[in-house]
């Protein structure tokens, strides 16, 4: 009898803790905390302690290894050990141990997010990561931005390769509700996006005044990257929701331009602080997913009236559709509230296209007719919004004809017909009456 009891307490105890863990399943985020750090040196650790001061303080467990660790890996046993990577190590020509560019990029694929800082030292592997990440560094090695305008102010003797830069991105989702008002030190290289990769945006932008140029010899020839066509940093987020950043200068993120003072050359205005620390800050919550992460839950649909989903619906049936969507703070899922979350009806192409509407408090909701067209039609719900992780769900479902007892007994449309056919009888009739008794 002891054992036994023994067994139903374990029992009652296992159903409880699955309990309380799906409980504790729906509060937590939408990616894990585990990042991995490569650096080229160890010293990174120190130099750059507050921006991974940062990160840890929002609960990220940072692991830090040097780039060439033989030692080195992503995954084991098919699993991968890592949710994230911060890649600070530009000069490496080579990772350790199982990691290459391509363990990089599949890393990414498998919904994967990274940082990416570059300097003049980038090395070929840390450019072709760059690449397929749709952007690209100036060729030239030696090259570094210049502006001769926007600079700091307090290089003004040097070669204006510290520049600032105040061009950024108009996205509250990316860079957080509380505007940057100082500018952003910056000293590195310039990139460009990709044309044809919409997935790629600028988020600091180089000033029209700046050109990418070797620093230390003349200029000869017309540089090829100028002017605010030149990136700073951007950002990528890929079909699958996993994010990148791209920056050209690992200094961005070091505790010098996170700590300075700065004045922009020719401006009556100093700021106690550069906007870096902001800048990072919030950055890097959006590529961590701490911010702009959407879900859908509870999609639903049924006739009007009734509650539960049928399996097939009828032509002319009258239906109603909802589905609840929330959005990542970075400690809860709250209500997403937006006016643009549309719902296609679709077979082939949309047959109905219906902007929803929401209730301020998560739920989405719209109504409409089945179109007289029979066939397996799909739900389809695709929402992509700047900053945002995209939302792509599909539900399929078949529509059928009346059955031959559902028709009315009489149409009203056919009246017409209806008349024309009996007249048609009774004017034979009575032709057939004349046409036999007339003598």
């Amino acid at each position: 009898m002891a054992t036994r009891r023994h067994i139903l307490l374990l029992a009652a105890a296992f159903v409880s803790l699955l309990a309380l863990e799906a409980v504790e399943g729906l509060e937590e985020g939408p990616r894990g905390r585990r990042l991995l750090v490569l650096l080229d040196d160890l010293a990174v650790r120190s130099s750059h302690s507050a921006f991974f001061g940062s990160l840890q303080a929002r609960g990220f467990d940072l692991e830090f290894r040097l780039a060439d660790d033989p030692k080195l890996s992503l995954h084991r046993y098919g699993q991968y050990l890592y949710d994230g990577l911060v890649l600070f190590a530009p000069s490496t020509p080579r990772f350790g141990g199982s990691v290459d560019q391509n363990a990089v990029l599949e890393f990414i694929d498998a919904g994967h997010d990274m940082i990416l800082a570059a300097d003049s030292s980038a090395s070929d592997l840390i450019r072709g990561i760059a690449t397929e990440c749709g952007v690209d560094f100036d060729e030239d090695p030696e090259a570094m931005v210049i502006d001769h305008i926007n600079y700091a102010a307090m290089d003004v003797e040097g070669d204006h390769t510290l520049i600032v830069g105040d061009d950024l991105i108009q996205s509250d989702v990316i860079l957080g509700s509380k505007k940057i008002e100082a500018p952003v030190l910056f000293r590195g290289i310039g990139h460009t996006a990709n044309p044809s990769n919409s997935l790629v945006l600028k988020v600091l932008s180089a000033s029209p005044s700046a050109y990418s140029a070797n620093p230390k010899t003349k200029l000869l020839l017309p540089p090829s990257l100028t002017g605010s066509a030149i990136s700073l940093v951007s950002v990528m987020q890929a079909r699958n929701n996993a994010r990148v950043l791209l920056s050209g200068s690992l200094d961005l993120f070091s505790n010098r331009f996170l700590k300075s003072g700065v004045q922009k050359a020719g401006s009556k205005t100093r700021y106690e602080r550069a906007g870096n620390e902001q800048f990072v800050t919030e950055t890097s919550k959006w590529v961590f997913h701490e911010r702009g992460h959407l879900k859908a839950v509870n999609v639903k649909h049924h006739k009007v009236g009734e509650t539960n989903e049928p399996g097939m619906y009828r032509i002319n049936d009258d239906l109603e559709y909802s589905v609840e969507i929330y959005e990542w703070s970075g400690t809860s899922w709250k209500p997403y509230v937006a006016d643009d979350v549309q719902l296609q009806f679709f077979m082939m192409s949309p047959y109905v296209l219906k902007t929803m509407s929401n209730d301020n408090k998560g739920l989405y909701s719209t109504s409409f007719k089945v179109p007289d067209v029979y066939g397996v039609f799909q739900f389809k719900v695709e929402y992509q919004r700047l900053g945002y992780t995209g939302l792509s769900f599909t539900k399929q479902i078949p529509v059928r004809p009346y059955r031959h007892n559902e028709y009315e007994r009489f149409i009203t449309s056919a009246y017409p017909y209806y008349t024309a056919s009996f007249s048609t009888m009774c004017a034979f009739f009575i032709f057939s009456l004349v046409y036999l008794y007339h003598k």
